[in-house]
């Protein structure tokens, strides 16, 4: 038998799990077979690679020496096989022929997708949602993902640097509240934060600093949320339409009928749309292109909340056209 990259995984395994029973569990195989695959690399490799009893299993001189070569090895591979992905994308074309696009939602991704189906109609555009940042982001950088549009708290505009991205600010919003039409607060064109002390709260799953950021904003106006629920988007309507509390929505979320969406006053709580993708990648070539795309996306959604853009007359800092690169 050849050793193999498989093999060697085989032995990270049952030494970073210390148990042949828990490394088959990780691995996603039956027990007896790992036990039997592990017997195989051991007489390939002329000796035992383990002390195994009831305490568990622990490398011999033969398994140290297997393991420090092994963690040496299947970074470096794992890492070409990352560089590879990425370069095989659609070659080194200003135009690509595949779209892989990565979102956690809201108003931008869907005119991006359309724009790029319009201009080329023969492109391969796939999407790929997710709540999680870091999955995205890490999908992006195996070569698995071209962009990623996410969106993050406007406070902080950096998104995990460890995954080597290069970042575009699209545009950045006042935070909204999703109430009830008939909620005493609905009738105006914005809504103070201070005046619901008394509700209860509702926002869609995510990471990053987002929930620290409302609740100092309450602070600031000097109350503490009473409660803050967590569920994904049919649940925060559903919430808001039964009244157990108001959600916390981007501006251009359009609201079923009987819903209002309400900016905060003075816009405590901001949200920045972003555009990733690798440096390094084919995507890097056609990010303006895209960058563009995203833009126009971002003024079609906004166009369809009028009250919003009347809101935002009075606020020149948010929009699209006053960002620049992070």
């Amino acid at each position: 038998m050849n050793l193999e990259l498989r093999h060697l995984k085989v032995v990270v395994a049952i030494a970073e799990t210390g148990s042949v029973t828990k490394a088959a569990s990780l691995l996603g195989l039956a027990q007896p077979a790992l036990t039997a695959q592990l017997q195989r690399i051991e007489r390939t490799l002329g000796g035992p690679l383990f002390e195994r009893d009831r305490r568990g299993a622990r490398p011999t001189a033969l398994g140290e020496l297997v393991l420090s070569r092994a963690r040496v090895l299947l970074p470096a591979m794992k890492g070409l096989q990352d560089e590879a992905a990425r370069l095989a994308g659609s070659g080194s074309d200003t135009t690509m022929g595949r779209y892989r696009i990565g979102s956690i939602g809201g108003p931008v991704v869907g005119g991006m997708v359309q724009r790029l189906s319009e201009a080329q109609p023969d492109a391969q555009i796939s999407t790929f949602a997710s709540y999680s940042q870091d999955e995205l982001a890490s999908l992006t950088q195996a070569g698995k993902l071209d962009f990623i549009q996410i969106g993050t708290c406007g406070h902080n505009t950096t998104p995990n640097p460890e995954y080597g991205l290069t970042w575009q600010s699209i545009a950045v919003d006042g935070i909204c509240i999703l109430m009830p039409e008939d909620h005493p607060q609905a009738q105006g064109l914005d809504v103070d934060l201070a005046d619901l002390a008394e509700e209860k709260w509702v926002a869609g799953p995510g990471e990053g600093c987002f929930a620290d950021c409302f609740s100092a904003a309450c602070a600031r106006a000097g109350f503490t949320p009473r409660r803050i629920f967590e569920t994904d988007i049919r649940g925060c309507v559903d919430m808001a339409e039964s009244g157990v509390a108001l959600a916390l929505c981007q501006h251009a979320f359009r609201p079923p009928s009987g819903l209002v969406t309400r900016p905060l006053r003075g816009a405590p709580l901001r949200w920045r749309q972003l555009l990733g993708w690798h440096p390094d990648s084919p995507a890097a070539q056609v990010a303006p292109r895209l960058l563009e795309m995203a833009a126009e996306a971002y003024l079609d959604a906004s166009a369809r909340n009028p009250l919003y853009l009347k809101w935002r007359q009075d606020h020149p800092d948010l929009g699209v056209e006053q960002l620049a690169a992070v």
